[in-house]
């Protein structure tokens, strides 16, 4: 009977279908000090360890020998064995995988906010490419690419049996440059072709808004190295368009993959005043951190609403779980993705590492979201609301000679939002629902004080 690892090993060399996965971005711990040999475990694992299972090793090799042999093609060690490499790390779990240059190159744009192509998030899904997310502004979400459409062509090819991996690289090109993606959309009766033209994508991490007096909106798109000081200075413009003070704050983590740890917990930090923001536990001693929030909250207490939704994963569940527990925020949308691992990238040389899922994180009071996701304190879906046609009242002002107000007749001066902001708030159910809230807390806190 062949060891788990040796399957997965011997499936990785026939099939070589393992490819690191571009759905979602991964908690990614920085990169370890200690070499891989150094790295210590407990007696028992490094008991096993230390027995090499020589029955299955004598399968592996004479597995290698046979397709050595007599593959149809001729096949180098090399390659055999890279194959090999990633078939042993994907049967693990869908976030550790064998990094070649390449894909340390893409691990590098991810975290750094700039790469080429199309600017959206994808995964597999029955053999074909599912859209987890757009990215903001990019070609994707202009041509209207949206979460949960299933590529099926890329050009006229078929993307059924294709891997990820080259999928993505076919994505990929010139700026400039067009592809043709056929796509299966919920609530089309037949595909749709769309052609979109690659850019260079240059994620803006942080966004802002103003959505009414005193009411700010920020967006985190995903977590990169310099989302932490990006969130501080959004807030520090809201604060500027609010010299009365904010009275409240809406974070928007919907279809945010992830990203970096530390940028998550920067963020958490700068809305916290104390306390536990989250802590991860593995086997190895450099899995097991704790991250605790220092004095300072960013917007003095005022309230807060996070939007999460399905494709809310791994750093974005950090950020909302921390809020939740610590009841600094409420929660307002759908179910979250469930992403609870964190990935550790491990050097073997200059050129080549593995991504390996080295802990799992739990939130302030101890929950592990791993494949459960963070439920909303308020369940939101998305939804289009029409608002009817109404004729506009005979009031008291309007009968010939109504007594006046003692106040004055007011200044005639609108108070109405900026006509795109309220565009904005009309066409997003979730938003406006948020947003009604966030006043009612507003509302609230000012009463008590009064």
């Amino acid at each position: 009977m062949l060891s788990k690892f040796t399957r997965n090993a011997l499936s990785g060399i026939i099939l070589s279908l393992a490819v690191a996965p571009h759905g979602w971005a991964d908690d990614l711990l920085q990169e370890p000090e200690t070499p891989i040999d150094d790295v210590s475990v407990t007696d028992a694992a490094t008991a096993e360890r230390g027995s090499l299972p020589l029955d299955d090793l004598r399968k592996f090799a004479e597995v290698f020998d046979r397709i050595k042999r007599a593959y149809v093609e001729d096949v180098d060690d090399t390659t055999l064995l890279n194959n090999a490499i990633r078939g042993m790390l994907s049967g693990l779990d869908p976030h550790s995988a064998y990094l070649e240059p390449s894909a340390f190159e893409d691990l590098q744009e991810s975290t750094s906010g700039e790469f080429g192509g199309l600017g959206i998030e994808v995964g597999l899904e029955d053999g074909f490419i599912k859209v987890i997310t757009p990215i903001d502004d990019t070609p994707a979400q202009k041509a209207g690419i949206g979460a949960g459409d299933l590529i099926i062509k890329l050009d006229n090819k078929t993307v059924k049996g294709m891997t990820l991996e080259d999928a993505v690289n076919m994505m990929r090109g010139k700026p400039g440059t067009p592809i043709k993606l056929t796509l299966v959309k919920k609530g089309e009766n037949s595909p749709v072709e769309l052609e979109v033209l690659r850019d260079v994508i240059r994620v803006a991490s942080v966004k802002t808004m103003n959505l009414d007096k005193g009411y700010g909106y920020i967006r985190i798109t995903q977590f990169q190295a310099q989302t932490g000081s990006d969130f501080t200075k959004a807030i520090n413009k809201l604060k500027d368009a609010s010299p009365q003070g904010l009275k409240g704050v809406i974070l928007d983590l919907r279809n945010n993959p992830g990203g970096v740890l530390q940028a998550a917990v920067d963020v958490a930090d700068s809305l916290l005043d104390e306390g536990l923001i989250v802590y991860t536990d593995g086997r190895i001693k450099s899995s097991k951190l704790r991250f605790t929030a220092t004095p300072g909250d960013e917007i003095a207490g005022a309230p807060m609403v996070v939007l999460i939704n399905g494709g809310s994963a791994s750093a974005s569940e950090i950020v909302a779980g921390a809020l939740q527990d610590h009841h600094r925020a409420i929660i307002l949308g759908t179910e979250s993705f469930g992403k609870g691992s964190v990935q550790t990238v491990l050097p073997l040389d200059e050129e080549y590492g593995l991504k390996l899922t080295t802990a799992r994180y739990y939130t302030p009071s101890g929950r592990s979201i791993q494949a459960l996701g963070i439920v909303p304190d308020i369940q939101v879906q998305r939804a289009q609301i029409t608002e009817e046609e109404t004729q506009p009242f005979f009031k008291e002002a309007d009968l010939s000679g109504h007594l006046t107000n003692e106040n004055g007749e007011g200044d005639g001066k609108s108070s109405k939002r900026d006509s795109s902001v309220q565009e904005i708030i009309a066409k997003d159910f979730q938003l406006r629902e948020a947003l009604n809230l966030l006043k009612g807390l507003s509302i609230m806190k000012a009463s008590a004080k009064g």
